[in-house]
Formats: structure tokens, sequence, C-alpha cells
């Protein structure tokens, strides 16, 4: 019996990983959609190789950051337990390179490939799993003191903030450093608007990252016996809830709309397996109609160049959704409780403070060392051609 429920928990956590896995090609056809056509391969071409460099990083150093074991052992061990633990890190590696494939969206169009890369293996590597460890394995005693000061422990059962708002509060200095676009605004203070280049490959992205997020959600129990319904209901009614407000909030804008369920499963995360769906519904109802107002404020009023938006559609809604899960898990709202509104406000400024830290350290290094940006003429003819010398649609076909 002991080897049928580990063989059913290792495949339980690998269908999961390649669930979220499949959420990488969401989200570079989100990008792919959003970006102008001359940055269209550069965004298919970032996310796969930063999940490769991710995964490299992640197995050499970040899964032992985080939970202390390491790989450097023979195959014959690793196998042990129907390879439970190597599963596990394929599942986990999956949110890991989850955070440079946001970071990806904010600053593209005129980040070079190299520095980014680079990035990408400081930040799944160390930057990501140092936080990791201290909220999923209890790293630094620092749950114990939240538990001693709040009643409870810090909650965050699918990521809300150790993976969404960890990638949005890194790539918010990302985008302050390399600056806006060119002509993005000019110095009159007109905006030269860049409207998505391809609506239904961004609906695609969307879908695509919908779908997934069913693995990201219920499969963090990471146990057969653990799988809860309730999880699975919470992603479905704060995805529909977002999408609803974003519908309001956004006039019937596409871009919005197609956001707007996953502002909703963001903020979901941390207490999708104590909240009342209802309290789901309004918890992404609000994540939808923030990521609205949000992201034109920044765009417009701010000034900020975050082209996918992901500082509030990860970044803030990803804060919300820690706080909202020491709202809607109270019982008193119809949840399961266990949670406290201190512990959860604790847990969500130290994320929050980390990652923005981080940001700043690892980007701003790297612009003083290696430079960020794309020359001008380089941003001009646009990245796919500047970085890889092929654009996605040649405007002529050889005919013999």
């Amino acid at each position: 019996m002991d080897a049928l429920i580990q063989g059913a928990d290792a495949l339980f956590v690998l269908l999961g990983a390649i669930m979220v896995l499949a959420m990488h090609a969401g989200f570079a056809f989100l990008e792919l959609g959003t970006v102008r056509r001359k940055n269209q391969v550069n965004a298919l071409v970032k996310i796969l190789v930063d999940f490769s460099i991710s995964a490299v990083a992640y197995f050499v150093v970040g899964y032992t950051v985080a939970y202390g074991t390491s790989f450097f052992v023979g195959a014959e061990q690793l196998a042990q337990r129907n390879g439970v633990e190597l599963v596990r890190f394929f599942f986990l590696l999956t949110f890991a390179a989850a955070i440079p494939a946001i970071i990806s969206g904010g600053i593209a169009e005129r980040a070079r490939f190299g520095p980014q890369l680079l990035a990408t293996a400081v930040i799944v590597g160390l930057v990501y799993p140092f936080f990791e460890g201290i909220v999923w394995n209890r790293h630094f005693g620092i749950q114990e003191g939240i538990e001693h000061l709040s009643g409870h422990a810090f909650h965050d059962f699918a990521g809300s903030v150790v993976v969404h708002a960890m990638g949005g509060w890194i790539a918010l200095p990302a985008v302050l450093l390399l600056g806006p676009r060119s002509n993005r605004y000019r110095k009159d203070g007109a905006m030269s608007a860049h409207p998505p280049s391809n609506i239904p490959f961004l609906a695609l992205g969307a879908w695509i990252l919908v779908v997934g997020w069913f693995g990201f959600n219920v499969m963090s129990a990471q146990s057969l016996e653990g799988m809860s319904g309730l999880v699975a209901v919470n992603s479905l009614m704060a995805m529909v809830g977002g999408t609803l407000a974003a519908l309001a909030a956004g006039r019937n804008d596409p871009g919005f709309v197609h956001n707007g369920p996953l502002a909703g499963l963001v903020a979901v995360c941390a207490g999708s397996d104590l909240m009342h769906p209802l309290g789901a519904l309004v918890v992404g109802a609000v994540a939808g109609g923030l990521f609205v107002w949000m992201f034109t404020l920044t765009q417009n009023r701010w000034k900020i160049d975050d082209v996918l938006g992901v500082w509030p559609l990860h970044g803030l809604c990803g804060a919300w959704g820690g706080i909202a899960a020491g709202i809607f898990g109270q019982k008193a709202l119809g949840g399961v409780g266990g949670v406290s509104l201190l512990a959860q406000g604790i847990g969500t400024v130290m994320g929050v403070a980390w990652a923005a830290l981080a940001g700043t350290l690892v980007y701003g290094l790297l612009k003083r060392t290696l430079g960020l940006r794309l020359s001008q003429e380089e941003e001009f003819d646009g990245a796919d051609l500047s970085i890889h010398r092929i654009t996605a649609s040649p405007e002529r076909e050889v005919s013999w």
C-alpha cells in the first residue's frame, strides 16, 4: 500500500507539473500578442530560454536553498520512493520559472537578452528560493515568530505572494531602471499608443494560463490525499469574478477582459484552500478591478511603461491575495479559519520588501556593469531582428 500511495502521489504531482509547464506557453503567447510585431519572436524565445536557465539554476542551487535537498547523489538513490522528491522538484521548478516569465512581460521590447538571462539565473537560484524556504519550509524560525505574534503562521497555499507578488515586485525596479520604450512618452506630454499586435494570440495565452492554473492551485496540495475540490471551485469563482470586473471596469476592452481572469487567479492562490466560493468570487472581482485601475494609472498618469502590466497584475493582485486570505479565510465570512489577518499582513509585506530590494540590487548591478537596454537603433529595428536575425512574419517568401 505504501508503494501504491507513493506512486499515486508521484503521478498526481507530475500531472500538476505538466499543467504548470503548459502555463509557460501561456506566458509566451500572452506576451507575443501584446508586444509589437517586431518583438514577437523575442517574446517566444525568452520564455523558453528563461525556463531552461531556471531549470538548471533551481536544480543545482535553488531547490537546495529552499528545501535543503541536494541532487548530487546517485541515480539509484534519486529514484527511491518512486522519485517523489524528483517530481516535487519538477513541480516547484515550474513555480520558480514563473518569476522570470512574469518579469519578461514588464521589460519587453527594449531589454537586452544576455543580461536578462543572467538575472534569471540569480533570481531563480538565490532570490526566490530564499523567500520560498521561509514560507514553505519554515526557515530561520520566521514563521514561528509570526505565529507567536499573531496566533497563526503566514498562509500562502499556492503562491499569491511567494510566486506572483515576488515576480511583480522584482519586475517593478527592472521596469523603472530600463525606462519607457522610445517615443512612448513625448516631451510635450503626449503619449504614443502601442496597442496589442495580436488579440487572438493574447487571448490564446490567457486561456492556456487559465487552464494550467488549476494544476497550479489544486496540485499545490502535493499529494492525492490532500487534494481539495474547494480549491478547484474557489479558483473557478475567482477567475470569473476577475473577468466580469475587468469587463465592467475596462469598458469591454479585450486586453483587460483577458487579463481579468488572471488577476482573479493570482489573488485567490494564497487562500484558495480556506475561502468560501462566494468569498473567492469577491476576491477575484476586487483583483480584476484593481488591475484595470492600476494599469491605467501607471501607464497614463505615472508614465511607468510596464508593457504587460505585470506589477499591477502580479505584484499588486498577489499582495491583495495574501491579505485577502486573512479576511475571507475567517470562519465569520464562511471560510475554514486557522488564519490571521495580522500574519497575512506581515508575510505579505515581507515578500514585497524582499522582492523590491532584490530586484533593485540585481537589475541595478546589471545596469551599471553590463547594461540592460538595447541601443536606440536596435530598439527601433525590434528585438526580433536585432537579437534573433529573423521576424515572425517575413515580408517576402522565397518562391523558387
